[in-house]
């Protein structure tokens, strides 16, 4: 009986090691993934602006017609989790009211348009759950030639200019 419960404890204890490794593995440094991690926050005219997201690199693929952020199809907007698009204050995005809060970012790329979502699901992984009857804002935005920008970034101005720029592609949108 005495060696029943010894191996009963020995599984529980060899089940319970898994269980936190396993743990430790889901919460990894995401500054050492391939896309590493990055915020960039303005403040304009008293309405603080953040974006956080993962930054992909070009190395050679075309980006527009392969699987990172093809032409016509949802695009999470970087890489890893979707970016996350918080904004501290009532705003409008190209002319239109986006509501104070936390939104995943998403695009639709296009060679003279772009799609901006603003989803009201914040906390998601990539573009495989996306669901747009949980859009709270979409506008519209056309692509510029821009010098190469090997790893995807993201600036906005002082003025509340967001630019998403990757490739040679820059595509800006206000946010005032």
């Amino acid at each position: 009986m005495k060696k029943i419960f010894q191996r009963a404890a020995t599984v529980l204890l060899g089940a319970a090691f898994v269980l936190s490794t396993t743990s430790a593995n889901a919460q990894q440094d995401k500054s050492k993934r391939p896309s590493p991690p990055a915020t960039v926050t303005q403040t304009v005219k008293g309405t603080t602006i953040t974006i956080d997201y993962s930054r992909p690199s070009v190395k050679g693929r075309n980006v527009w017609e392969g699987n990172f952020a093809p032409y016509g199809k949802v695009w999470r907007t970087g890489a890893n989790e979707a970016t996350i698009f918080t904004v501290d204050k009532d705003v409008k995005v190209n002319g239109k009211t986006l509501p104070a809060g936390k939104y995943s970012l998403f695009t639709i790329p296009g060679e003279k348009e772009w799609t901006i979502i603003f989803n009201k699901t914040a906390e998601q992984w990539g573009a495989y759950k996306y669901d747009s009857t949980a859009d709270q804002l979409r506008v519209t935005a056309k692509p510029k030639a821009n010098a190469m920008t090997e790893q995807f970034t993201i600036n906005i101005t002082p003025k509340g200019v967001v630019e998403l720029m990757w490739d040679k592609v820059k595509v800006p949108f206000t946010v005032k």
